[in-house]
């Protein structure tokens, strides 16, 4: 019989073996579950979270897929590896930002280098009148952590089309001297990845993820620069300071 805390999996779309699949990896990135861990049964497991020992059955073969878990006849389940870090922090500084994506390697998915402006939403200043879109891969070490869709303004593109098609755009952006970038603002989201974000990302259908949309604007309050991105769930860590 299920325990009082036990995930109420009925409330969510999302396939129950996914959800626990999902907080079984948490255990494992929190050390709950460290490298050479024996889990619990099939059984004993099924009586905790409250679901069928197939569905138990399916959420450890998926991580035994990924590398965390060696199931072993006759012996059990063993953690054999570990999550990835989280070890991408929500930035404050345009800096920091820029810094953060040093050693990012992209790959462009789809590139249109003469379009019309985004939708812009109140507040968000006005829109340039051609930008270039990209959509990328980011990836880091070879594994992807986030897919983002960028307008670039046309005219900022022009300064350095190689650079922007080959590298992450926002540390060229910060150094480029002859642009100044007077106010800059992103907010954060949390969603689950679509059909296309999964398969770039290399995560399940609605798997958790982190979505952030920046917009960045010059000293005439036009957007040079629009990010919409998409970062794996399991790759992002949210740590901010408090006023006392």
């Amino acid at each position: 019989m299920a325990s009082a805390d036990s995930p109420r999996f009925s409330d969510s779309p999302i396939p129950r073996y996914l959800q626990l699949a999902e907080l079984m990896r948490q255990r494992v990135s929190r050390g709950i579950w460290p490298q050479g861990h024996r889990l619990p049964s099939l059984d004993e497991l099924g009586q905790e979270f409250g679901v069928a020992r197939v569905t138990v059955r399916q959420a450890v073969d998926l991580l035994a897929r990924d590398g965390l878990l060696s199931p072993q006849q006759g012996r059990g389940t063993f953690v054999t590896g570990q999550a990835s870090e989280r070890w991408l922090s929500v930035q404050t500084s345009l800096e920091s930002l820029a810094r953060m994506y040093a050693d990012t390697e992209p790959q462009i998915v789809n590139i249109d280098e003469s379009t019309n402006a985004p939708a812009l939403r109140p507040g968000e200043g006005h829109a340039a009148s051609r930008y270039v879109f990209m959509r990328r891969v980011h990836s880091r070490q070879g594994e992807p952590y986030c897919v983002i869709n960028i307008h670039l303004a046309e005219q900022v593109f022009r300064r350095s089309p190689k650079r922007f098609r080959d590298e992450p755009v926002i540390p060229i952006l910060v150094a480029q001297k002859s642009l100044r970038i007077t106010k800059a603002h992103q907010v954060l989201t949390i969603g689950t990845a679509d059909i296309e974000v999964a398969r770039l990302l290399g995560v399940p259908v609605n798997s958790p993820v982190a979505e952030v949309r920046r917009v960045f604007r010059d000293d005439k309050d036009c957007v040079v620069y629009l990010g919409e991105v998409t970062y794996r769930g399991d790759a992002v860590h949210v740590e901010m300071n408090l006023l006392p």
